[in-house]
């Protein structure tokens, strides 16, 4: 499960809105970064705003995207809401930088980092921004060895180890704050996708199954118990 791209290239806007369908899986999504939020918040790769909702409770919220047609999209969603502000930049540009002015307290970047050519230079980017004692939220898929045609069709450079994550939070100057592994089922699921079934996309019926039978017993049985290994790594970097 996916949210956007930071380019605005992974996923056509009908992509994202098939995607929004996932009501469970955002609310998880939701409940584990909510927990970590601020009340100054950066949205990078916001899309369609699929994630965007469960922040608009915040006291601002700016919503960044490369694609103008997805800030179009998320404007019609969400209209009259006097805290959000959407901005259409990518994270290397000067447009970007000037969001430091509002001195954001949290960046929360959720399955985007991983479509970044230079991800440590997208993390110095979103730390610089940031007021200090801020934090950069992260959600990145995991282990290098579910990397598959799914990946490769959505525009991941790469998937993510524990010690990959630890040199990003160095390199920009952070501390990590929190590092785990999320959505263990789901890893089981990636691996056969990719390395038995070989498929190009998700599927629907896997998303909508995943979705509603799934998901509730998962999110419960991880919110007591931590998974070993997941799907995703769940990362809190803090600026000093």
């Amino acid at each position: 499960m996916e949210t956007a791209r930071v380019d605005g290239t992974a996923y056509t806007v009908e992509d994202q809105v098939r995607m929004s369908r996932a009501e469970n899986y955002f609310a998880w999504q939701s409940r584990l970064v909510h927990a970590e939020l601020g009340r100054r918040i950066v949205e990078v790769g916001c899309g369609v705003g699929n994630f965007t909702g469960a922040l608009l409770d915040r006291d601002l919220v700016l919503a960044v995207d490369v694609e103008p047609r997805c800030i179009e999209r998320l404007q019609d969603r969400y209209p009259g809401r006097p805290n959000l502000h959407c901005v259409v930049c990518d994270v290397d540009s000067s447009r970007f930088r000037g969001l430091a002015r509002f001195q954001p307290d949290t960046c929360v970047c959720l399955n985007v980092l991983e479509h970044t050519p230079d991800d440590a230079a997208a993390t110095g980017a979103m730390a610089a921004v940031l007021a200090p004692g801020g934090a950069i939220v992260l959600l990145l898929p995991a282990f290098p060895s579910l990397y598959g045609p799914i990946d490769r069709n959505l525009g991941h450079y790469r998937r993510y180890r524990k010690a990959d994550v630890r040199r990003l939070a160095v390199r920009a100057g952070l501390r990590l704050r929190t590092l785990r592994y999320f959505n263990a089922p789901g890893f089981f699921g990636w691996w056969i996708n990719a390395r038995l079934l070989r498929r190009q996309a998700q599927s629907e019926g896997q998303i909508r199954v995943f979705d509603r039978y799934l998901v509730p017993p998962i999110a419960a049985l991880e919110r007591a118990l931590p998974p070993p290994f997941g799907q995703s790594l769940f990362a809190v970097l803090e600026k000093p």
